[in-house]
């Protein structure tokens, strides 16, 4: 659902406040607002969150895992600005220092996180495996995961010459990674949001 009838430059974006708590993506030049999430999208992030900054620790990687914090400008075709917000980055931790000095947006000329992480609803399903996917591999993110609690799996897209090669993880499946290989969790323990 988009809320703007006017298209907004980023500049525009960035300064945008309409005196609620609601947070936005830029698409096209317009608004989208951002569901708040089940509890069960909460604690998949929070998880997420703090398993992907143990194996930052565990890769030897001064790397940092970011929920729903930083933004993602995309490479998206026209002439107005699309910027993504992922459900969790990870990003060097130096680039994190960078951006809190500024909006915390990684801009098309910047290094892109090296993982992002969707959770689908069902308002968002379409954009998370499509349209997301697209830009994503565009920006040369080299993992994109795709946590789909409704379909119980993950999908780890993993990019390959420009494009994603995917992998999807149900029950008891190890989910495999090239930024994490020590990871050692099942997509049934990723998805219930704990172990």
């Amino acid at each position: 659902m988009l809320t703007t009838t006017n298209r907004l430059t980023l500049e525009e974006y960035l300064k945008y406040d309409d005196g609620t708590d609601t947070c936005y993506e830029l698409v096209n030049g317009e608004l989208v607002p951002m569901s708040l999430g089940t509890g069960k999208h909460g604690a998949i992030l929070k998880f997420l969150e703090r398993i992907f900054d143990n194996q930052c620790a565990q890769v030897g990687q001064e790397w940092t895992a970011l929920a729903g914090v930083v933004g993602v400008r995309s490479p998206r075709a026209g002439r107005w600005d699309t910027v993504r917000i992922p459900d969790v980055v990870v990003i060097p931790l130096e680039q994190w220092r960078n951006l809190q000095n500024r909006e915390a947006v990684i801009e098309l000329n910047e290094p892109p996180p090296l993982l992002v992480v969707e959770v689908v609803s069902e308002s968002t399903k379409s954009t998370d495996y499509r349209a997301k996917r697209a830009e994503y591999s565009v920006l040369d993110i080299p993992e994109y995961w795709i946590f789909d609690p409704l379909n119980a799996k993950v999908t780890v897209l993993t990019l390959v010459e420009g494009w994603y090669d995917a992998v999807e993880f149900v029950c008891s499946d190890l989910i495999q990674s090239g930024i994490f290989p020590r990871l050692e969790l099942t997509a049934e323990q990723l998805l219930g949001g704990n172990v």
